[in-house]
């Protein structure tokens, strides 16, 4: 059968309502197995026969236990996509709002991560489980823009009785897959839904548009954290007369000495200094760097302990921390945030816990998950210069903290308790 009539409809008809009780005679004679004049959109058809074959009522909502609090703070705060969220929601959040629709940010698995938008739909949302940390897949809810895009690896819309839960009928849902510009991983969806009645033929050209848009804003901060890997690294790889390269955390290549350039290289799940195995160069040395990591292809040195760090917050303007071990020295400019970390943990050689560090910042012992996900941060830039269980500066590593003249300007950005304290004498 020719799916071109509702396809059609989708884009061009007036009479929504019209449209509704066509799509919904459709999904019918579907679920039955009769006849009709009229095909769902191919689209459509695979994801009701996946949802059939997963189990999902046709009649009602399945709903399955939301995230944590906690596990919802660490996947947003370890998602890629919160760095472009402030371009999704600049290029998104306007429209939704006016044609009385919700912007939905999910990660990879279907999760909602955020939500944004008119406050009454939100209210609507609620009353089927699309909130904060619930799942979206077909497998959970059957056939959505979210959770078909997923499959689909492409921008999706759903109108109406498209839907496959009956209950989900009065919606219509645009989403579009955001995946990783280095590598097509799929990172998550974007999405905007809301009642059938106010969908506009616009809306998932529009979701398409934006998230192509964060993806290039992804593509061109990678290039950036490269080229600024490139500048610290590029002194270090001039003294090493074997083989050597810098790559950022992930393995991608920023340069390299005494060997062709790969695009990236296989890193261990959680690497840290030393002696490692690697795929393709066997044995090799990390060392850490601002933002990455030097490797030294060969036979493995001792491992590299760097030997000094100074942490300097005595500007009013910024903090910096610059290391020096075996491949000579490196500066970083630190976030207000990752300065005040650092503070605490010179003024604590012995360690702190997370809970303790939560105190210190937040006043809230229990903000664990903040202060875990900024400590992975700051590891990424020095990890071999930092340790944990408890959280201090590595073991044999010398650190100078070089203050202010006067305590009271003390990193007076800071609203920590620890340094409004140490700011008091």
């Amino acid at each position: 059968m020719n799916d071109t009539p509702i396809d059609s409809i989708i884009w061009s008809a007036q009479e929504v309502r019209e449209t509704a009780r066509r799509l919904a005679s459709v999904r019918e004679a579907a679920l039955c197995g009769d006849p009709s004049h009229d095909a769902p959109r191919p689209v459509i058809s695979e994801s009701w026969r996946r949802a059939l074959g997963s189990g999902v009522d046709p009649d009602r909502d399945r709903r399955q236990p939301q995230l944590t609090d906690a596990e919802l703070a660490h996947r947003r705060q370890t998602s890629p996509l919160a760095a472009v969220l402030p371009t999704l929601t600049e290029g998104l959040l306007p429209a939704a709002d006016a044609a009385q629709q919700i912007m939905v940010v999910t990660d990879a698995e279907g999760r909602v991560l955020w939500r944004e938008g008119c406050a009454p739909v939100r209210r609507m949302a609620d009353r089927h489980g699309f909130d904060h940390g619930a799942d979206w897949t077909e497998e959970i809810v059957g056939t959505n823009a979210i959770g078909t895009a997923l499959v689909a690896r492409r921008p999706v819309l759903v109108h109406s009785a498209e839907h496959f839960v009956r209950t989900h009928h009065p919606w219509t849902c645009a989403a579009a897959p955001l995946h990783d510009p280095r590598d097509g991983r799929l990172l998550g969806t974007v999405d905007v839904s809301g009642p059938a009645r106010t969908f506009h033929p616009t809306t998932l050209p529009l979701v398409s548009a934006v998230a192509r848009l964060a993806e290039g804003e992804l593509r061109t901060r990678h290039h950036t954290s490269l080229e600024r890997l490139r500048s610290s690294a590029a002194p270090v790889l001039a003294r090493i007369g074997g083989r050597a390269l810098a790559v950022d955390p992930h393995g991608w290549t920023a340069g390299v000495t005494g060997m062709s350039p790969p695009d990236r290289v296989v890193l261990p799940k959680a690497p840290e200094a030393g002696p490692r195995w690697l795929p393709r160069y066997g044995m090799c040395t990390l060392e850490p760097l601002p933002g990455g990591w030097l490797i030294r292809v060969g036979r493995p040195e001792p491992a590299p302990a760097p030997g000094r760090v100074l942490l300097d917050v005595s500007g009013r303007d910024g903090a910096t921390v610059t290391v020096t071990g075996p491949a000579g020295s490196w500066s970083h400019e630190l976030t207000p945030r990752h300065a005040e970390l650092l503070f605490v943990l010179a003024a604590h050689p012995e360690g702190r816990s997370a809970a303790e560090l939560a105190q210190d910042l937040f006043g809230d012992g229990g903000r664990t998950v903040t202060v875990r996900a900024e400590l992975s941060r700051l590891r990424r830039h020095l990890a071999g210069v930092l340790a944990h269980r408890p959280y201090r500066f590595a073991d044999g590593v010398d650190v100078a903290l070089l203050l202010p003249p006067r305590p009271c300007d003390l990193l007076p950005q800071s609203s920590a308790p620890a340094v409004a304290a140490a700011r008091r004498g």
